[in-house]
């Protein structure tokens, strides 16, 4: 079993360092009031899309003795901002952890968990840094869980669950309508899952997700 905490850390430098990436070099576009309150303009609306991987937060269940596989990550989104620094609209996010038994004795992959997050979101762009907007959201949803099992026999079936997501981010205008984007968020996904053995009471997929991607402004 990998040390979770160990590989988020991991993911944040590379975060970082994405960011870093990004910073201008040469001639940078010519952006108006740069550093002043707000980072968007208003009645815009912000299409983005999105990869990269996502960190579960924990061992799945403390009553069933699996390992769970960081694993692969898309997001959609679509805002409107109301001003110059409020925006809101909806984030569809997919996400997929191969499950499995590890132990001295045994190493059994039991198949993978996907979930289909359908996510309202709110998000503030405080300020405009020249070609960089910083910004954070907020999500509340629901986690739609499927299983598929991998071994004859085996029953594994994670309810559906509340989702909460909160994400930090930051764009990088190439120009007035298209930017690169950064973001780091983690999503809550604690419910319960039957199983042939029962019903497991604490099934955590909870996860922290690195995105990375393009926006457009319209």
């Amino acid at each position: 079993m990998r040390s979770v905490t160990l590989t988020s850390w991991y993911g944040g430098l590379l975060l970082g360092c994405a960011i870093s990436l990004l910073a201008p070099t040469g001639e940078s576009l010519a952006v108006e009031e740069t550093g002043s309150f707000g980072g968007i303009e208003p009645k815009t609306w912000v299409l983005g899309a999105r990869a990269g991987f996502s960190v579960p937060t924990q061992t799945l269940s403390d009553n069933f003795p699996s390992s769970t596989d960081i694993g692969p990550l898309v997001n959609f989104q679509a805002l409107y901002s109301f001003n110059n620094w409020l925006l809101a609209g909806m984030m569809v996010e997919w996400e997929r952890h191969g499950i499995g038994i590890e132990s001295r004795f045994v190493d059994v992959d039991l198949g993978h968990q996907d979930t289909v997050s359908v996510l309202p979101t709110v998000e503030v762009r405080p300020v405009k840094l020249g070609q960089f907007v910083p910004y954070a959201n907020m999500s509340f949803g629901v986690n739609v869980n499927g299983f598929g099992e991998n071994v004859r026999g085996s029953r594994i079936s994670p309810n559906n669950t509340f989702a909460w997501r909160i994400g930090w981010g930051a764009d990088y205008l190439l120009n007035q309508r298209l930017a690169l984007n950064a973001e780091w968020a983690y999503k809550r996904n604690d419910g319960h899952a039957h199983t042939n053995e029962g019903r497991i009471d604490d099934w955590n997929a909870s996860s922290f997700g690195f995105l990375f991607g393009v926006k457009a402004f319209f």
